[in-house]
């Protein structure tokens, strides 16, 4: 499904795979994120992925020109979930809406795993 904005020169299209890729790269910025991560259903394990694939821990849905946007994290050791969670929400909040001129409607924090960071 893409984004659609009406202008008068013309209609926009925005890919949900380009926003995912956008809000990825934001939320690496934000303190005590380590990693997006990729659940295995079969296995039950999670896996850090690398930068090139961030997207794969990021679900975005648009419904009527709303987005909803999931993150599945990995957090790093001793930070405050809660305080992360806010940061990551209001910043990609405010970046992606800037980004697409689209509304964010929610995004979801799955914290799937710690890591220590030397």
């Amino acid at each position: 499904m893409k984004g659609r904005m009406n202008t008068e020169l013309g209609t926009i299209l925005i890919d949900t795979e380009a926003i995912a890729q956008y809000a990825g790269t934001e939320a690496m910025e934000c303190f005590g994120i380590v990693g997006m991560a990729s659940y295995s259903m079969k296995d039950g394990l999670v896996k850090l992925l690398k930068q090139e694939s961030l997207t794969r821990g990021i679900s975005v849905i648009l419904n009527k020109n709303r987005i909803t946007i999931d993150f599945h994290v990995i957090v790093a050791y001793g930070v405050s979930i809660p305080a992360m969670a806010d940061n990551l929400i209001s910043n990609v909040k405010y970046r992606v809406e800037e980004f697409t001129g689209l509304s964010v409607e929610k995004i979801n924090v799955y914290v799937e795993g710690v890591r220590v960071i030397d």
